[in-house]
């Protein structure tokens, strides 16, 4: 779904279950890039969501809007917000998680917590919404490390549901899907000084 489309940036909403980029194998080449450059050839990656999260991603038209882009992510000058459910009953109602996480080498794409060797990881997270057994959550991850949210949450003690990697059998089997959705990014307009922002709402 495209939420906007100008000479210079396009915002779309990637479903769970579809690769941002495409993958090694013919099996894996349908992805949101690829459908998208089907309607704006010109369309170019920035950043990627894991397969199993859905939500809003921003992609550069024109080599000069993903530098512009690609910069900003960097720089950390992009907000982003996701909304996940998670197990349990989360005690506070807001607080963050610093954990340093480096990838998993012999299990890879998974990744740990390494206070020796990891990268620095803040996650920031407020409660939404409760449940019976389970507590919505707004994820703000300050930094941006591979399966940074997935992890942090579980190191809390409560696992997303639906997470293959990190949750136990029970927590996985609480949903069919990864209940991860990236609902928001504010961003510098690649074209000018002027912030955007966009925003779509989980479908769980």
């Amino acid at each position: 779904m495209i939420l906007h489309a100008d000479a210079h940036l396009l915002i779309a909403v990637k479903p769970a279950g579809l690769l941002s980029v495409p993958g090694r194998g013919a099996d894996k080449q349908d992805c949101l890039i690829a459908r998208l450059q089907a309607a704006y050839p010109d369309a170019l990656t920035v950043h990627r969501l894991d397969m199993a999260t859905s939500g809003v991603m921003a992609f550069g038209r024109g080599i000069e809007a993903q530098r512009a882009l690609s910069a900003a992510f960097a720089e950390r000058r992009v907000a982003k917000s996701y909304v996940a459910v998670v197990a349990g009953q989360v005690a506070e109602a807001a607080g963050e998680v610093d954990l340093p996480l480096i990838c998993d080498w012999p299990n890879r794409p998974l990744q740990k917590v390494d206070h020796e060797r990891g990268k620095r990881a803040l996650t920031r997270w407020r409660v939404i919404g409760r449940g019976e057994g389970v507590t919505r959550v707004e994820l703000e991850p300050v930094t941006g490390r591979s399966h940074q949210l997935r992890v942090h949450m579980a190191q809390m003690g409560h696992p997303i549901l639906g997470d293959p990697f990190y949750a136990p059998p029970a927590v996985r089997a609480m949903s069919g899907r990864l209940l991860l959705h990236a609902r928001a990014l504010i961003l510098p307009h690649p074209a000018g000084a002027e912030t955007a922002a966009f925003a779509a709402e989980p479908e769980f």
